[in-house]
């Protein structure tokens, strides 16, 4: 089973000064369910190296046992410091893929050419695609016969109150709920800050941090279903 991560390299918070990036939680949580059910992901971001972590995500009030144990991996932070360049990946080498959130992905990862092609390949080859947080609005330029690809489809994402709640709604490129819905996704969520995974065929989203446990569960499990 090869699943491939895809992070940001964008670290400016629009015009705020501020700096952002991973959200760290949404990276950690992710990698170590896949570590833990044997598969060691290739991580990937669009410069390469280490993605910049959004420094939010890294308070005191923001560890989860997760970051606690990437903290104290040696060679999880290697791999992490050491990403490989994103458009050198290719969607035939992998049986899936999974997009971390956080806010830099809005900025970078959601104009990416070699991020949307990449997207557009798992997809049409019928691979599982599963985005948290705020990396489901990097779908907002993926097409699916001329449409966009989450026309149609039921999906989640980091809602408008969630981004009321972070004071970033004028801050954001676009919001990820109000863009789904533009494109004519049937956007579905719960409360805030509450775990939520939407699957619709073989595009798997969750709401927000607190969702990508069970989001790269998620991935696993459709995997090991469609393989039996």
């Amino acid at each position: 089973m090869k699943i491939l991560m895809v992070m940001t390299s964008h670290d400016q918070l629009g015009n705020t000064g501020k700096k952002t990036g991973l959200w760290l939680e949404e990276f950690a949580a992710p990698y170590y369910v896949f570590k833990d059910a044997g598969i060691n992901p290739t991580l990937a971001s669009p410069k390469g190296g280490k993605p910049p972590i959004d420094p939010k995500s890294d308070l005191p009030e923001n560890q989860t046992p997760a970051v606690t144990r990437f903290k104290n991996d040696e060679e999880a932070k290697k791999a992490f410091a050491h990403t490989a360049k994103l458009e050198d990946m290719r969607s035939e080498d992998f049986d899936m893929v999974f997009y971390p959130g956080g806010h830099g992905p809005m900025w970078d990862l959601a104009e990416s050419r070699d991020s949307i092609a990449l997207l557009e390949s798992f997809y049409n080859a019928g691979k599982l695609m599963a985005l948290v947080c705020h990396a489901p609005g990097v779908l907002h330029r993926v097409t699916y016969k001329g449409e966009p690809l989450v026309k149609g489809k039921r999906v989640t994402g980091f809602t408008n109150s969630e981004e009321e709640g972070v004071h970033l709604t004028k801050v954001v490129p676009f919001l990820v709920e109000d863009e789904l819905k533009r494109l004519g996704a049937d956007f579905q969520k719960q409360k805030d800050w509450q775990s939520f995974v939407v699957v619709d065929g073989h595009l798997i989203t969750g709401q927000n941090p607190a969702s990508s446990t069970e989001t790269a569960k998620t991935l696993i499990e459709h995997y090991q279903k469609h393989k039996k």
